[in-house]
């Protein structure tokens, strides 16, 4: 018989949807809107998550099974669950503290936390609170010094994975953040300023931990910019495509696990494996780039179903993933590893400190029921219950 492990997380919130409720009653709108935008008419944000629909898993009630163990070896070292939490830019804006409180639940976990290049707490700090287990997703600088300088400060603290991101030639059209005036340069207007004020523990929170700011850029900004000056630093330091001559320049200074994030086609899958890259995300930037493009878990469907990319490059899946049914379906139709943003989000944003533990033991409970009910053993098997997409 075997042995039953139970993930003990707080009843009250025992789905994604209850967190995003509670977190929504907690965050000031501008803020959520910003977490929870898409691009243009968020067709795309939608079918990012209603496809996964489509894929239909079957159970073999009479087979005997053993113990479970979902761990999975990844870059050489073992994750105790198949997911991780994705980067997300300004997180201390939408929870104060919340790069760290992620952090440190993915390190007591076992999972890997992704630093974004924006987000509100620096590779340093991180890199601490996470005992050095955290990846770093790269926005490629248009300068090279300035890339040569980010490397070597993640040399520095030993960063395991590094994550270069490439789906962002431009800023993709999103009516929420422009309607609520997080566009570059920010600002906070009246209606912005209305909206923390109902939500008083989210502006106590700010003050204690401070107003959120782009940490990890601090050391390249020139001192006492306004916030007209900031988003004319992050329009001249970020925007610019970021072609494959471009990854490969990482490669050869990066020794360590490169993956690169956004990848949808199989031009660019084959692009990456020729310069020697380690991983792939299959993402669509969270549907908040372009609209008329493809889900990323239709995306992962066709480019995980190339045996000759299966043998060469580890594919992973970001986007749309809301529960430990979705993902099981991405594991049975090909994902290594999946990476989940909005739902540990909703998780701080519902729980504070607590949201971080809750969420991923929420999402290995979960996991680990869909495995009982199809009896499997570990998270390879997957695709042998897959029935029909």
């Amino acid at each position: 018989m075997s042995e039953k492990i139970v993930y003990r997380y707080n009843s009250k919130y025992p789905s994604i949807a209850d967190l995003r409720k509670k977190a929504k009653s907690r965050i000031p709108k501008f803020a959520f809107d910003y977490l929870e935008g898409g691009c243009n008419e968020e067709w795309n944000l939608a079918k990012n998550e209603s496809d996964f629909d489509d894929i239909i898993l079957k159970p073999q009630y009479l087979r005997v099974a053993g113990d479970i163990d979902m761990s999975v070896e990844l870059f050489g070292r073992r994750y105790s669950a198949p997911f991780g939490i994705s980067p997300i830019g300004l997180q201390g804006l939408m929870w104060p503290n919340a790069p760290e409180i992620l952090a440190k639940a993915a390190a007591k976990h076992d999972i890997p936390y992704t630093l974004s290049t924006v987000s509100t707490s620096s590779i340093e700090r991180i890199a601490e609170v996470s005992e050095g287990k955290a990846w770093f997703q790269l926005y490629h600088p248009t300068e090279n010094r300035l890339r040569d300088d980010i490397l070597r400060r993640l040399e520095a603290v030993e960063c395991p994975v590094l994550v270069v991101l490439v789906d962002v030639p431009s800023f993709g059209l999103r009516y929420r953040e422009i309607k609520a005036g997080l566009s570059m340069p920010p600002k906070m207007n009246i209606s912005n300023i209305t909206q923390a004020m109902i939500r008083p523990l989210w502006g106590i929170k700010t003050l204690q931990h401070g107003i959120p700011s782009f940490a990890t850029l601090k050391p390249y900004m020139e001192k006492g910019l306004d916030l007209a000056q900031l988003g004319k630093f992050m329009d001249r330091t970020f925007t610019g495509k970021v072609n494959i001559e471009k990854v490969k320049a990482i490669r050869d200074i990066w020794k360590g696990a490169l993956v690169v994030k956004g990848i949808t086609t199989d031009e660019d899958m084959e692009a990456v494996i020729g310069i020697g890259a380690d991983g792939v995300i299959v993402s669509n930037h969270g549907g908040r780039q372009i609209d008329a493009g493809e889900s990323s878990i239709n995306s992962l469907i066709h480019l995980a179903g190339n045996p000759t990319y299966k043998e060469k490059i580890k594919i992973m899946l970001d986007g749309g993933i809301r529960s430990g049914v979705d993902l099981a379906r991405a594991h049975a139709v090909g994902s290594d590893f999946n990476f989940m943003g909005r739902p540990f989000m909703y998780g701080v944003g519902a729980l504070g400190d607590e949201g971080g533990e809750h969420t991923v033991n929420l999402f290995k409970a979960q996991l680990y029921q869909v495995m009982q009910q199809l009896t499997l053993e570990n998270v390879s098997q997957f695709p042998e219950r897959l029935l029909k997409r």
